[in-house]
């Protein structure tokens, strides 16, 4: 079986601490993001750049996503040990039957927007009804934009067009939104266009699901809990040091595995994510980041049936679990 247990090596490494690691065997595991390595990422490849992983007795292997890549798939079957997934994708494995759990959210709020032109009288979220057109991915028009319609403010399935991942349709035409990443598409859109978009965060509207999750077996969970609380505890205090240490060497890391990643883009996107609390917001504030509430999952979930989109029958609970994180794990980096 490709998850490994736990070794006595690695444990005596956990307790002797820094300095030692090369005394000692590391447990070798993988990480399957959900795109092409950019700062989103970044906290994973830090702890990969400055040895945390290996102080946590950790060989760590981040398997690059991408348009191509079946990561999740790979996390099912048990090729990759952990997975980027979402709270979404968690509801879904539960109705499905799929033994995986959330044990960690790096994204206290999803980075999902919805951009408009500027000079186009779209002031508020809900102007958004407004406009022409849509270009919205498959994914959003069935989850996010039913939450939309369901406002009651005007938005209808004739705004709806497919988003190729191609801006030039949404710059052509002023009538029209698109879908984008807070951390990606406004900064492509001012480059291309040298104009500012605007930018409507759906977390902050009330669209609220954790992102950038780690997601495992839940038979790693029940088997080896120490390897699981040892690479989340190293991918936050990853994510402490990219956002507020030297993250060089991650983000050489991070083009290497994404030749077309600029260092602009990586600076926009590290800039936009500290600014709107995407990482540090929520409880993630006080009790550190990757933090999970049951009473978070409650509210997102309900809302979410109160739109039909999920049966309340679904036993959502089963999708996470909160054990491994809000222990305020890396918080002193930051201080």
């Amino acid at each position: 079986m490709f998850l490994r247990k736990l070794s006595m090596a690695a444990t005596a490494l956990a307790l002797a601490g820094p300095g030692t690691e090369k005394a000692f065997a590391l447990d070798e595991v993988t990480y399957g993001t959900n795109w092409l390595a950019q700062a989103e990422h970044g906290g994973f490849y830090q702890a990969v750049a400055d040895g945390t992983y290996e102080k946590y007795g950790l060989k760590v292997t981040i398997v690059q996503g991408g348009p191509q890549a079946a990561n999740s798939a790979l996390l099912i079957s048990g090729k990759i040990d952990f997975y980027m997934g979402g709270t979404l994708g968690g509801f879904d494995a539960v109705k499905n039957g799929i033994p995986i759990v959330n044990v960690a959210a790096i994204f206290q709020k999803d980075p999902q927007i919805l951009m408009a032109h500027p000079d186009q009288g779209i002031e508020t979220f809900d102007d958004l009804a407004k406009l022409d057109t849509l270009f919205m991915g498959k994914d959003g028009y069935v989850t996010y934009f039913e939450w939309m319609k369901a406002r009651g403010t005007g938005f209808r399935d004739e705004q709806y067009k497919p988003y190729q991942f191609n801006p030039a349709p949404f710059l052509a035409d002023p009538k029209s939104g698109q879908q984008g990443y807070l951390t990606s598409e406004p900064y492509e859109i001012e480059n291309q266009a040298g104009w500012t978009p605007k930018v409507f965060l759906l977390a902050d509207e009330g669209f609220a699901p954790y992102s950038t999750m780690i997601t495992t077996q839940k038979s790693l969970v029940e088997e080896n809990p120490d390897l699981v609380q040892r690479f989340v505890d190293a991918s936050i205090v990853g994510w402490y040091n990219y956002l507020y240490g030297d993250n060089a060497a991650a983000n050489e890391l991070i083009k290497t595995d994404n030749p077309e990643m600029t260092d602009g883009q990586i600076a926009y996107s590290i800039e936009k994510m500290k600014e709107y609390g995407i990482i540090e917001s929520g409880a993630a504030l006080e009790m550190g980041i990757g933090c999970m509430t049951d009473e978070r999952y409650k509210s997102f979930f309900e809302s979410m049936v109160g739109i039909g989109l999920l049966d309340a029958s679904l036993d959502y609970e089963q999708s996470y679990t909160t054990d491994f994180v809000c222990k305020k794990t890396g918080t002193d980096v930051k201080s």
